[in-house]
């Protein structure tokens, strides 16, 4: 059987979605199917996304060169777009700028009237999909809140979740992610100004906020206990998870949140906030990490108290991996489900 996947491609950007668009070809052809990767280059701006929702409702996918596919799964906005009768959408989030981020407020006309073709777009075509999972339950809900359609969570592991492991902390909170405004780190760097414990913070990631970050790094005078690490490999970034004492993830509105996963994975608590979307559906509050308001005192408290009673954070944090492992989270779950859509058969 022949399925083509379809997704898209931003140069020199890469993150969590390219782990998932290479996790699930890994998974399709590793149970026998013939797959092909599709990637569409996309660039940001309004009349560049309107070009290339226009390209990719023209494209033939059904039997480009003569060759028949069986199947299309698409992944990403706009590669959603492209027409074919067996097609199921896994979609990992919208193009969010039309969506929660959107602010009529300070939106100019061509904002306006990208959101308007946007969510049309959105409308015909993800209503013409065999089936439409969701990566997360929050996206599932974004999508019904905003275009009220009916999509069900499907989950996957972390890149290389079994190489995640547990080792003594060494004091610290990690926290690996983009330096973006969205991933908050600024709101975490506040919140150590106001920690009455030794606690420190370390900062891993690229991003354009790294400037900004530190300089408020050293108007607080944390120089000594918050550190901007900049780019980590995958066995760095493991490592420090392991001798973490606690992952925070404060992002706002998050569609998925790896890193609450890989927390679990290395049995380690995780601090979050209330509107940080995705990873609330995994920290139960007391028992495998902390939910907090965006506060900058509500997390310096969370992170206080986790340095405070390591015995319990290193608790909490097994009981993260317990319940991670619960989830039965797994590429074969993945594709069975993707391919039963097809079927009509949805796998427990």
């Amino acid at each position: 059987m022949k399925i083509l996947l379809t997704a898209n491609q931003t140069p020199f950007i890469a993150g969590g979605a390219d782990h998932h668009v290479q996790g699930v070809l890994k998974a399709l052809c590793h149970h026998g199917y013939q797959v092909e990767l599709m990637r569409l280059p996309f660039h940001y701006g309004e009349q560049h996304i309107i070009h290339q929702m226009r390209y990719v409702e023209q494209l033939n996918v059904q039997n480009p060169n003569d060759v028949s596919v069986d199947r299309v799964i698409s992944l990403q906005f706009p590669a959603y777009g492209v027409a074919h009768p067996e097609h199921v959408v896994w979609l990992m989030h919208q193009h969010r700028a039309c969506y929660e981020l959107f602010d009529p407020a300070t939106a100019s006309p061509a904002q306006a009237e990208l959101k308007a073709q946007v969510e049309a777009f959105d409308n015909r075509h993800l209503r013409q999909a065999k089936k439409c999972f969701a990566n997360s339950a929050r996206v599932a809900e974004r999508l019904k809140h905003y275009n009220q359609l009916n999509a069900e969570p499907l989950y996957h592991p972390p890149y290389q979740a079994e190489r995640f492991t547990c080792a003594d902390d060494w004091g610290y909170i990690f926290y690996p992610s983009r330096l973006e405004p969205l991933k908050r780190q600024a709101l975490l760097i506040e919140a150590m100004h106001y920690t009455r414990t030794p606690v420190s913070l370390l900062l891993a990631g690229e991003g354009s906020q790294y400037e900004s970050l530190a300089a408020l790094i050293e108007q607080h005078g944390l120089q000594d206990r918050v550190r901007l690490l900049g780019y980590c490999n995958e066995n760095e970034k493991q490592a420090l998870y392991a001798h973490s004492l606690a992952v925070a993830f404060p992002a706002f509105d998050e569609d998925y949140g790896y890193i609450t996963l890989e927390a679990m994975l290395a049995a380690k608590p995780v601090i979050t906030c209330t509107d940080s979307g995705g990873p609330t559906a995994f920290v139960e509050p007391g028992q495998t990490g902390w939910i907090v308001p965006p506060e900058a005192q509500a997390l310096a408290d969370a992170m206080d108290a986790a340095y405070a009673n390591r015995k319990k954070a290193q608790q909490w944090g097994q009981e993260g991996r317990i319940h991670y492992q619960q989830q039965h989270i797994s590429w074969n779950r993945v594709v069975e489900k993707l391919m039963g859509a097809f079927e009509g058969k949805m796998a427990s």
